[in-house]
């Protein structure tokens, strides 16, 4: 598949849909080029001394990635201890970028926790079109507690542009090929696809932090 060429319908293949555990997660350690790749060329970390940078790259579009949330929130309350974790919206074309805008600016207003969930519900149940700027600020206008000004100013800020920049060049590092997908200590790369199911895509990263 070309990365640049992402589709709804390319997801499907690259990431199984089940949330079951693979047989191997039960008996034995993930392989390496199996169920997860080693990067030929480390990618930048963002992580405190002693701690296991963890990323979770995603699309807000992608029915894989909205699919797999809630199961991803369930392992979050309780991770591995030396593990960071973070978000990377990821964007295969241009179309992309308002959503990446959208995550950071909901990040630098403190609302991701509040909205994020919500943004995946907005697109995938209630069927709203997010995928451009007009759309974005309506839907935002209507959360309650938000200032839909400063949210347009972030929105558009030399600090979000900055963030969806690195976001890309993260990406590139990582050598993503669909969503949803995670990124291990600027060294490793494991999507559903890889580990069997989305899953076995976190016991596949719970393996590899635990190598530290």
């Amino acid at each position: 598949m070309n990365r640049r060429e992402f589709s709804a319908a390319s997801a499907s293949v690259l990431a199984a849909s089940s949330l079951s555990l693979p047989v191997w997660a039960q008996t034995a350690a993930p392989k390496e080029g199996k169920e997860y790749t080693r990067l030929s060329k480390p990618a930048p970390v963002d992580a405190p001394a002693g701690k296991v940078e963890v990323i979770e790259f995603f699309w807000y579009n992608c029915p894989h990635c909205n699919e797999f949330e809630p199961t991803l929130e369930a392992w979050l309350k309780n991770p591995p201890k030396q593990m960071a974790f973070r978000r990377v919206p990821i964007a295969f074309n241009a179309s992309f970028v308002p959503q990446q805008k959208l995550y950071y600016t909901l990040e630098g207003m403190g609302k991701v926790g509040e909205l994020h969930a919500k943004v995946f519900r907005a697109i995938h149940v209630e069927k709203q079109n997010l995928s451009k700027d007009e759309g974005i600020f309506a839907w935002v206008a209507k959360q309650p507690g938000m200032d839909i000004a400063k949210f347009k100013e972030m929105y558009n800020s030399f600090t979000v542009s900055n963030q969806v920049r690195k976001a890309s060049q993260l990406q590139e590092a990582y050598g993503v090929e669909g969503v949803p997908s995670m990124g291990v200590g600027g060294r490793y790369y494991a999507d559903g696809g890889m580990a069997g199911s989305l899953g076995g895509m976190l016991k596949v990263v719970e393996a590899l932090v635990a190598k530290g």
